[in-house]
């Protein structure tokens, strides 16, 4: 069955991983029929990612790369790839990371939850069938920790506040791309799942891989500031959402 989805995912010194994270997305796109892959790729890059990202997009029309200098953080790369699938027409977006973090293999499993009625599909390390694996105990602390602190300041009941693996239909997309998101690091992740806690959404077990065995001070700042801002409006009454 053909589906009109895009994936968007970073890219940033991904040469090493560069051909298994292709081969196995080739896999996917081919066995799905469909699907079109955006590279985002910005100047946090210093290897030649960029040019193998091109080189793939001039030889297979399901990839494109996209050239974001302008980007400030990363998550100005995911919101610059949300825009260009969006600008593109796809019904459904997905959301991953590079390096083999994020299984392609789970993204049959995402386009089902979305087109069974659900309007967000989240990744879950935490519920049954899901993991981590290939990262140090301090990663899973903080990914573990971070979901149970969420849950408690922010009201909300998902087993994973901090994965970043996650589709969106596209009118979805096009509401929270109008919202200014306070987070500038990976806690954006847990920021949109707050958002978006009143839609129709569903959690899927993904098998997650850490490579990285920290997370920056500056992220991890900027994670308490995001966290610490909505929980003082919830205690105000005034809790946002994107609905």
């Amino acid at each position: 069955m053909a589906y009109n989805f895009g994936i968007i995912i970073p890219m940033a010194n991904e040469s090493e991983d560069f051909l298994p994270l292709v081969t196995s997305l080739k896999d996917v796109l081919g066995r799905l029929e469909g699907g079109t892959v955006y590279f985002i790729v910005d100047n946090v890059s210093k290897d030649n990612t960029l040019q193998l990202c091109e080189d793939l997009s001039e030889s297979d029309n399901r990839f494109k790369a996209i050239w974001a200098p302008e980007n400030r953080n990363v998550v100005d790369a995911y919101i610059r790839g949300y825009r260009e699938a969006l600008k593109n027409g796809h019904e459904i977006i997905i959301e991953m990371d590079a390096g083999l973090s994020h299984d392609p293999r789970a993204l049959p499993m995402f386009l089902r939850v979305l087109n069974e009625g659900n309007e967000c599909a989240f990744g879950s390390r935490f519920i049954n069938g899901g993991s981590i694996w290939n990262s140090n105990w301090k990663r899973t602390f903080l990914s573990k920790s971070g979901t149970i602190l969420a849950n408690l300041l922010l009201g909300t009941k998902m087993y994973d506040m901090t994965s970043g693996y996650q589709g969106f239909h596209a009118s979805i997309v096009d509401k929270f791309l109008k919202y200014e998101l306070k987070s500038k690091a990976h806690f954006y992740q847990t920021e949109l799942r707050y958002l978006l806690r009143k839609t129709r959404f569903a959690e899927i077990p993904i098998h997650y891989r850490a490579p990285s065995p920290s997370v920056s001070n500056n992220a991890i700042k900027n994670s308490f500031s995001t966290l610490f801002y909505y929980w003082g409006l919830r205690l105000r009454g005034k809790a946002p959402s994107i609905y």
